[in-house]
């Protein structure tokens, strides 16, 4: 059995939790820490995708005279196996007893800043949480990179999804987005981005941001009609978007070929979800009565980006968006009645 690697560490509390503080190589700290990434199948995890060129900047950064860092953070979380322990040290020190090969270090803020550094001997500042669960560690995390550039706001609003007490009452539109990833019967099941690792043979459409604020102005507008749950809501939603694809089915096989789920689209055509449903005694209609009433003008309307809609982004976009595909529902009821 081969040693184990203790690093000499002081002990003492970042306002309320207790945390170790120490130096080490960017080797060692490497090879026993891990980014938890959220694995956006299973839901596990929380850390943004990796950046190479981020890592690869910063790489090269600190390996210039004079460069310097904000200390690692890291959590050692709770385990039975013996990974890792703390034990009082010489000179009142502390020394944090690391087996050879447990990756126990859960980079809360330094994945992108130890990511390309396996083989430097750089010594660097660390601070380390001892024993926060994963739900913990999240929340420090936020509070640590809430405002950080580049971070996704989807991945940030997964974490308050999983933090939270009543997610369908405090939340409602982060509910309904959440359930249309989620349910196996929805057409956006497992197809939202929410901002972490990337899983192969999925085609992306949209940003869970982008659901999120469109399922937020269908629950404002339905509301304002009839009392309606963040639970029908979401069902309501889904048997819209059943039938958008029963009508479309290649927006959601060659979506780059459409604006249907793509940030105008999936705002526009919510609002039209939000027309259906108000024009509905009940507050949870069935895909047929959708199908029904988009068939009379979705399919001959050009969904392409070509089409229309092309070019329209924004706000503004959006508004304009709609009210172009609300005459096209306007005059195909016309024809109809006609006829």
């Amino acid at each position: 059995m081969t040693s184990p690697t203790i690093f000499s560490c002081i002990k003492g509390a970042s306002a309320g939790q207790e945390v170790l503080l120490g130096f080490a190589s960017a080797r060692d700290l490497h090879a026993f820490s891990f980014a938890d990434v959220l694995d956006q199948v299973t839901g596990r995890g929380y850390q943004r995708r990796f950046s190479p060129q981020h890592s690869l900047d910063f790489r090269r950064y600190i390996q210039k005279p004079g460069s310097t860092t904000i200390p690692l953070t890291f959590n050692l979380r709770p385990r039975r196996d013996g990974a890792w322990s703390v034990r009082p040290g010489p000179k009142g020190f502390y020394e944090l007893v690391l087996q050879n090969g447990a990756r126990v270090l859960s980079q809360v803020d330094c994945q992108h800043r130890l990511g390309y550094l396996a083989d430097q001997d750089i010594e660097l500042p660390f601070m380390c949480f001892i024993g926060l669960d994963e739900r913990d560690e999240t929340a420090i995390f936020d509070v640590i990179n809430g405002k950080a550039k580049g971070l996704s706001k989807s991945l940030l609003d997964y974490h308050d999804a999983q933090l939270s007490e009543n997610l369908s009452a405090e939340r409602p539109e982060l509910f309904i987005a959440l359930f249309l990833n989620s349910d196996a019967t929805s057409p956006w099941y497992q197809r939202l981005d929410l901002g972490g690792e990337a899983t192969s043979g999925l085609e992306r459409r949209a940003s869970l941001r982008t659901m999120q604020k469109a399922a937020k102005q269908f629950v404002k507008r339905v509301r304002g009609h009839h009392p309606i749950t963040a639970e029908d809501a979401a069902l309501a939603s889904r048997n819209f978007w059943i039938a958008v694809v029963e009508l479309l089915p290649l927006s959601f096989t060659k979506p780059r070929n459409f604006l249907v789920t793509k940030g105008i689209g999936v705002y526009a055509l919510m609002e039209i979800a939000a027309d259906m449903v108000c024009e509905h005694p009940e507050t949870v209609p069935q895909p047929s009565y959708f199908a029904s009433l988009l068939g009379d003008f979705v399919p001959q309307f050009d969904w392409t980006n070509a089409g229309p809609l092309r070019g329209l982004g924004g706000q503004g976009g959006v508004k304009e968006a709609l009210c172009i595909i609300r005459d096209a529902r306007r005059r195909a009821r016309l024809k109809v009645a006609n006829g």
